[in-house]
């Protein structure tokens, strides 16, 4: 396997477990170069994501106070984040797992959450796809669609804007952003 899909596998793992940049920076500066590699990286990400994610189902079905307790530790995670999700798969079940990271909320908090409920495994596992996927694949597109427009150097400054904005929403509102009215 080449450095390259290594990196995008690894980072999908990491980052439904404990790291906090998703896949999609990753991704979108391998389709810069080109767009059959991000593709095959984006399935790599979503293997290395569905695995992370099985593996913090576990960790929250297991020992979800510690679970949390790691969640919390989490840049931009907050306890009241943590207890949106909780919130979220009692009202929605399933649907929570799909919804929650369109919103910007951790997919990795959905794992944890849905074990400690000891909610049925494959489930987790099976939304976890409509979940993650879509969203690597629309990062892919949309780098492939304006790469003629845009440089590693703009790439980089988009995903650093991104970001500031991010952890500055997650940082000072403590995830209150996202409740539903």
């Amino acid at each position: 396997m080449s450095p390259v899909l290594l990196l995008a596998f690894c980072w999908g793992f990491a980052e439904a477990t404990a790291f906090f940049i998703v896949p999609d920076v990753c991704l979108s500066f391998i389709a810069l170069r080109s767009f059959g590699t991000s593709f095959i990286a984006s399935l790599l990400s979503l293997t290395g994501a569905v695995l992370g994610g099985s593996l913090m189902y576990c960790l929250g079905r297991l020992a979800p106070g510690t679970a949390r307790s790691f969640l919390k530790r989490i840049p931009a995670i907050s306890p009241a984040l943590v207890d949106l999700v909780e919130s979220n798969i009692v009202a929605l079940g399933a649907r929570a797992i799909v919804l929650g990271p369109l919103k910007g909320i951790p997919y990795k908090i959905y794992a944890v959450q849905w074990g400690a409920f000891r909610r049925s495994f494959l489930k987790s596992a099976f939304v976890s796809v409509p979940a993650r996927y879509p969203r690597f694949l629309l990062s892919i597109l949309a780098v492939v669609a304006l790469r003629a427009f845009i440089t590693q150097y703009v790439l980089c400054a988009i995903w650093l804007a991104f970001y500031i904005f991010y952890f500055w929403r997650f940082n000072s509102t403590g995830g209150k952003t996202h409740r539903r009215r």
